[in-house]
């Protein structure tokens, strides 16, 4: 995939966000890509790896082994989402396993190489940063509002259920 192309798909993404267009064409050149067939792994649960991933075209399910030992998918990523982000940035183990849903299209960038920027384009860094914390943000408020919706239901409370 060329430069250009990769370019087009981080633009409208979170993780560039808080980043030009020049910004943009400079990251553009150290992300690569990966296309998954239909229930292929690109995530591992339990494994650690330093890179960041955002879904360009298809879908990803993200899952985790439940008591019977059977994958449960706890939630399906979408183009434009973010995934592997924690690991990224703070090289813990994956808590889920990240397959694929059809065909997918990832794009790819190392903790290696967003902090060859540090010294000479350190905003580059601090953009993508800032992408990374909204996504992981936003994630974290949908899943207070589903803790406070199920905590609801449990407990019958608000009249609603």
């Amino acid at each position: 995939m060329s430069t250009t192309n990769i370019y087009e798909i981080i633009v409208g993404t979170p993780f560039a966000e808080d980043l030009d267009s020049d910004q943009c064409a400079s990251l553009a050149d150290r992300i690569t890509t990966r296309t998954l067939h239909n229930n292929e792994i690109l995530i591992k649960e339990g494994d650690v790896d330093s890179t960041l991933y955002i879904v360009a075209e298809g879908m990803l399910a993200v899952e985790r082994i439940s008591g019977g030992g059977d994958p449960v998918t706890l939630h399906i990523l979408r183009k434009g989402d973010l995934a592997g982000e924690m690991g990224f940035v703070d090289g813990a183990e994956h808590t889920a396993t990240l397959r694929s849903v059809g065909d997918t299209l990832v794009v790819s960038l190392t903790r290696r190489d967003l902090e060859s920027f540090l010294t000479a384009k350190p905003e580059i860094v601090y953009g993508v940063m800032r992408g990374i914390i909204r996504a992981v943000h936003r994630i974290l408020a949908r899943m207070n509002l589903q803790s406070i919706e199920l905590n609801n239901y449990i407990t019958k409370s608000h009249g609603r259920y």
